[in-house]
């Protein structure tokens, strides 16, 4: 039965107490290795006796502790949960194992596991003779881990690349200065979005020319919650005194210039989303690669005229080969404007310049 397969009986049930379990899954913790997952057990008169979600590498998965809160009043039950349950032993043992072991009766599930070490709950289910429902809301379920799921989809990291710039598209003044260029508010905005995500990534010219310090901060400066790894592209050694090599977050060199290769280390990490801030020539290396899959871009209302540019050559010659994008959401931060977009189709460009890395 594939994902969007649903038994008739019961679905508006099934789809009711699912968006429950999604909501406890929404409680999960973003940034981390393994995925959001929501989880609830009735008993067989069809009372829910149990419910949790996972919180993070490490923790108990959302079934056992739904499982745990239900104990006996589990047998002849059912469970729903928003990813299939897993087949394998991790930090933890197998979900599918725990709930043939609990007696239940029925297996409700949204998303199928696309992890290959994971996957195949639902078949050592089904061959323990409980019954099987897939694919209940599992467009809501694949939304809620969108990086996770697209990792394994694509056999490498998600990557957003953020940028911010002036109107005529100016990331620094000619004279090199770049702080700030959009307002307090829009500052604020990134460094939340950056703390959703598992990896911050720039060239090794920002480092040596911005001294950055790639940590979530508050709104007083401090580094502030969960920290995602730093990683720092290029074949430059980092300079001893950068900040990026502070206790504020582990910090990763990857001695590449090659996209590709930045990815797949950052694979090897178990990172699943990368959050590109690398200045021109980084943001050319990603693009021109192919390997930018949303752009969110903060636009400041004002003119420089000169300076670096968002993004460095792209090798593009005529307006055909323009690099289009389509836009998913446009708001306002203060004053400054911030657009999400995603990349409209694959482009013309004829070459990148990766010598600044």
């Amino acid at each position: 039965m594939a994902d969007h397969e649903v038994d008739a009986p019961g679905h508006a049930r099934d789809v009711a107490l699912m968006r429950r379990a999604l909501e406890l899954a929404a409680r999960g913790p973003l940034g981390d290795p393994n995925p959001r997952v929501g989880a609830l057990i009735l008993d067989h008169h069809g009372t829910v006796v149990g419910e949790g979600f996972h919180a993070g590498a490490g923790t108990p998965h959302a079934e056992i502790m739904a499982l745990r809160l239900a104990g006996a009043a589990a047998r002849a039950g059912t469970a729903v949960v928003t990813l299939e349950p897993c087949a394998h032993t991790g930090l933890t043992g197998p979900c599918s194992l725990a709930l043939i072991e609990a007696g239940v009766s029925r297996v409700v599930f949204a998303q199928s596991d696309p992890n290959p070490s994971a996957r195949g709950g639902r078949a050592v289910l089904e061959a323990s003779g409980i019954k099987t429902t897939a694919g209940v809301l599992a467009e809501e379920s694949t939304a809620l881990n969108d990086a996770w799921t697209f990792s394994f989809v694509h056999g490498r990291p998600k990557v957003t690349w953020k940028f911010a710039a002036t109107l005529d598209g100016r990331s620094a003044a000619a004279d090199g200065s770049s702080r700030w260029i959009t307002g307090p508010l829009a500052r604020a905005d990134v460094h939340q979005l950056r703390a959703e995500c598992d990896a911050i990534l720039v060239g090794i010219g920002t480092v040596i020319a911005d001294d950055p310090a790639l940590t979530v901060r508050g709104p007083d400066g401090t580094a502030s919650g969960r920290q995602p790894l730093r990683a720092v592209m290029g074949l430059r050694p980092v300079p001893a005194s950068a900040r990026v090599l502070d206790h504020g977050a582990r910090t990763l060199q990857l001695a590449t210039r090659d996209p590709v290769e930045a990815l797949k280390s950052l694979g090897e990490h178990e990172i699943h989303h990368v959050w590109l801030e690398g200045g021109p020539t980084v943001a050319a290396a990603f693009l021109g690669a192919g390997l930018v899959d949303e752009v969110i871009a903060y636009l400041a209302p004002a003119l420089l005229g000169a300076g670096a540019p968002a993004v460095g050559d792209l090798g593009i010659q005529t307006i055909d080969q323009a690099l289009r994008l389509v836009p998913h959401e446009v708001t306002t931060i203060g004053p400054d404007i911030r657009i999400r977009a995603s990349i409209a189709k694959p482009s013309n460009i004829l070459m990148t310049n990766s010598e600044g890395l």
